[in-house]
């Protein structure tokens, strides 16, 4: 974890200059680097860079070759970094340290011990563990730490040759006393300046969105004084930061732009709280002033007697808390643990991202971007929150999904929190919690809410490694599992804490567990190796032990549909018959409506006045249904020629009304026709020639849902009905759990699909 730190150092500053107070650890090296060896004096500097001469460089140079005329002074441009230690009779007169504003607690004048370079002893090489840190003096690192005032309460980084280092100084308000900053309300800067500042400038007192909750204590505390309360005044203290050292990676084995990602995680997630504690603490009580003052003076003492620098730490970390601290948090973040921490009794817990280094790391890029982009497609940043978004390879937080506890700290769950009420629900929650029961199952148990209660309280656990999320383990032990690619822990340590904790004969050892499983992956863990009830409950605990250890991996059903090509011709033929009969149907339909068009149209000729040739009946005749009329009517004796319009006949014409919906019933059919022509050119495409898998049974095209459609044919109504439902989910992508939880149906009733429509069915199991 975070291969590149070096070293965390605390400076501080004051009115008489600044100081390295503590680091550790006590010697920190840099990892050797691979560098060109410096060409020789004896040939041309012009010419080094000749990728020949540079193959051939240590064959010697032709005798008749001139030598260059060049002086050797111009290869004094190489710069030596000075060795940290120097000789004796080298060193030369400086001050122990500059800590604070007031003399040096040494009253027997050792402060200027090495003032006189005869007088020091054989070991004085020992005293450059005290004034010098990776080759540079501890006085000029240390004034390159203290920024100015302007540029302090914000982001700092700084690179100097192969070192980084990041931090975030503080300092005192302008008359020397340290307060909360006061937000400013309502205010919208003008300019460039303005928008600089609020983008770089982060306020402690604002830092409980990036402190995890277990600094939510710290966070409340410097938010809760006013700006204006007073506090207990500091004498000395102007600036200090916690700084992490950091080596550059090389430019060879990284990518650039995941080293600014890198350093910013480091930041964010351990630079900031850090800080953002200590901060809290000074203004409260003057902490970090007392801290420094007893961490100078026993410095000076180790330093006059000539004791290692180790010594002084050893016996800092038992005077002071911000050495441990400082100690407990180098070496879990080189362990990948998280680090537990105590600062002014205040509890504090710090980690990074555990696979924080793989960003450095040019061979892993792409399986880094690969996980990054499954985590979006899944909705597993959005899902888990900001501070899991990089580096944590988290699986998504799904209502199907399980938690698994893991062993922690003693009293862990019943002090995590000072609110009773929230207490009392953790315990509920860690209560009720088992890798058996989904998530979604733990809430409809508790009567919680899925988003708004169970999930912060998993992110909680996941974030301070109480918990995993894990994939649901049947209760019977009916689960398939698989080795991971790689195990961290060498298998001869992790047989030994196995054995350890599963004494019990009947429970195999661990290497012969493990090749058990990895023998015999598509059997479930019950038929490979429990295979008996009675020993469910002691193999439980087993898996519990393994998956906890990340050495079980859990296989899930995954379901592809496959059209064969027989399937596919048998389509294409039922459409073909299908479109020649309504092809047929068209026709005659057509022909129905000329017919139908000729007789309006004759009827409507003999309105307009048509010949007798054409109707074969004499126009001017008297109609039958004037001669029909009484002789009492009083138009008997009118002549046709006083009839102005005889009634319409009803008989054969058609409405508006029914126009339009045939109309509409022909554009139908055209569109349908037109959606099956181009679904048969795919088929004619050579679309249906071989047997193919569908992608995505959700978004199926016309020809593809024609297909499902004919797998169901013969089958049973309420089988045809469950496939036609869940078949959306068999895209190879979905798990048997998310499929039931989606679908809502029972594992029964999945399996009975998998029967009946096994034959276009392709499953397979994998991990998540």
């Amino acid at each position: 974890m975070a291969e590149t730190l070096l070293a965390i150092v605390l400076v501080t500053s004051s009115a008489n200059g600044s100081s390295l107070i503590c680091r550790w650890p006590p010697s920190p090296q840099a990892s050797p680097r691979l560098a060109r060896p410096r060409p020789s004096a004896s040939y041309d500097p012009d010419q080094h860079d000749n990728p020949w001469r540079s193959a051939h460089f240590h064959d010697p140079p032709p005798a008749d070759a001139p030598a260059p005329a060049r002086p050797r002074d111009e290869w004094e441009y190489i710069w030596q970094r000075p060795r940290p230690a120097r000789d004796r009779s080298r060193s030369h007169s400086f001050s122990h340290s500059t800590p604070s504003g007031r003399a040096s607690p040494s009253k027997d004048g050792s402060g200027a011990a090495y003032a006189d370079r005869d007088a020091a002893p054989a070991d004085a090489p020992l005293h450059d563990e005290y004034g010098a840190l990776f080759g540079y003096a501890a006085e000029f690192l240390a004034g390159l730490l203290c920024p100015k005032r302007a540029l302090c309460h914000q982001r700092f980084a700084l690179a100097v040759d192969d070192l980084f280092f990041v931090g975030h100084p503080v300092c005192a308000a302008a008359d020397g006393a340290w307060r909360f900053a006061q937000e400013p309300r309502d205010v919208r800067g003008r300019g460039r300046g303005s928008r600089k500042r609020r983008a770089s400038g982060e306020d402690l007192a604002a830092s409980a969105e990036l402190e995890p909750p277990s600094a939510s204590t710290s966070a409340s505390a410097s938010a809760a004084p006013d700006a204006g309360s007073p506090a207990p005044a500091a004498q000395w203290l102007q600036t200090f930061h916690v700084a992490f050292v950091h080596e550059v990676p090389d430019p060879s084995s990284s990518a650039s732009g995941n080293i600014g990602k890198y350093f910013d995680v480091v930041y964010q997630q351990v630079a900031f709280t850090l800080t953002a504690v200590l901060f809290q603490e000074q203004v409260l009580s003057n902490f970090v002033e007392k801290e420094c003052d007893v961490l100078s003076a026993l410095k000076d003492e180790y330093a006059s007697k000539y004791r290692p620098y180790e010594d002084y730490m050893n016996q800092a970390l038992l005077v002071s808390s911000i050495a441990p601290a400082m100690k407990t948090l180098y070496e879990s973040i080189k362990s990948r643990s998280l680090a537990h921490l105590t600062i002014h009794n205040l509890p504090l817990e710090l980690q990074l991202p555990p696979y924080l280094d793989t960003l450095l790391h040019s061979t892993d890029d792409d399986e880094f971007a690969e996980h990054d982009e499954a985590e979006m497609r899944d909705g597993g940043n959005n899902t888990w929150g900001r501070e899991f978004s990089v580096a944590w390879r988290l699986p998504g937080l799904e209502p199907w999904k399980s938690l698994l506890l893991l062993s922690g700290p003693d009293g862990a769950g019943r002090e995590w929190m000072d609110d009773k009420l929230l207490a009392e629900q953790l315990i509920r929650f860690l209560e009720t919690a088992d890798v058996t029961l989904s998530l979604v199952d733990m809430a409809s148990l508790l009567d919680w809410d899925l988003e708004t209660q169970v999930y912060p309280i998993v992110r909680w656990l996941v974030h301070h490694r109480r918990a995993k999320v894990v994939d649901i383990v049947h209760r019977g032990l009916k689960t398939v599992f698989s080795l991971p690619f790689k195990i961290e822990t060498p298998i001869k340590q992790l047989a030994q804490a196995f054995r350890h904790a599963f004494p019990d004969p009947s429970i195999p050892s661990l290497p012969q567990l493990l090749a058990t499983v990895s023998g015999a992956s598509s059997n479930h863990f019950y038929a490979t190796v429990v295979r008996s009830k009675e020993r469910v409950p002691a193999f439980h605990e087993v898996v519990l032990w393994l998956l906890q250890r990340d050495l079980l991996v859990t296989l899930h059903l995954r379901v592809r549909i496959v059209v064969p090509a027989v399937l596919k011709a048998q389509v294409r033929r039922q459409w073909g018959e299908q479109r020649r009969v309504s092809w047929r149907a068209r026709q005659e339909r057509d022909e129905d409506d000329d017919e139908d068009g000729a007789v309006f149209r004759g009827r409507a000729r003999a309105d307009s006045g048509g010949s007798e040739r054409d109707f074969g009946t004499p126009f001017f005749e008297t109609p039958a249904w004037y001669a029909r009329r009484g002789s009492g009517s009083q138009h008997s004796r009118a002549s046709i020629s006083d009839i102005i319009e005889p009634p319409i006949l009803e008989e054969g014409i058609e409405l508006d009304e029914e126009i339009e919906e045939k109309e509409k019933e022909a554009a139908a059919a055209a569109a349908a026709a037109e959606a099956g022509h181009k679904g048969e050119e795919g088929l004619e495409e050579g679309e249906d020639v071989e047997t193919s898998i569908l992608a995505d049974p959700g978004r199926a095209t016309f020809v593809q849902r024609r297909w499902l459609q004919a797998m169901s044919e013969g089958k049973d109504e309420y089988v045809a009905r469950r496939f036609d439902q869940i078949n959306q989910y068999f895209d190879g992508k979905c798990t048997d759990d998310e499929i039931l939880f989606r679908a809502e149906i029972s594992r029964r009733q999945l399996r009975e699909v998998l029967h009946v429509y096994d034959e276009y069915l392709q499953t397979f199991l994998h991990p998540s």
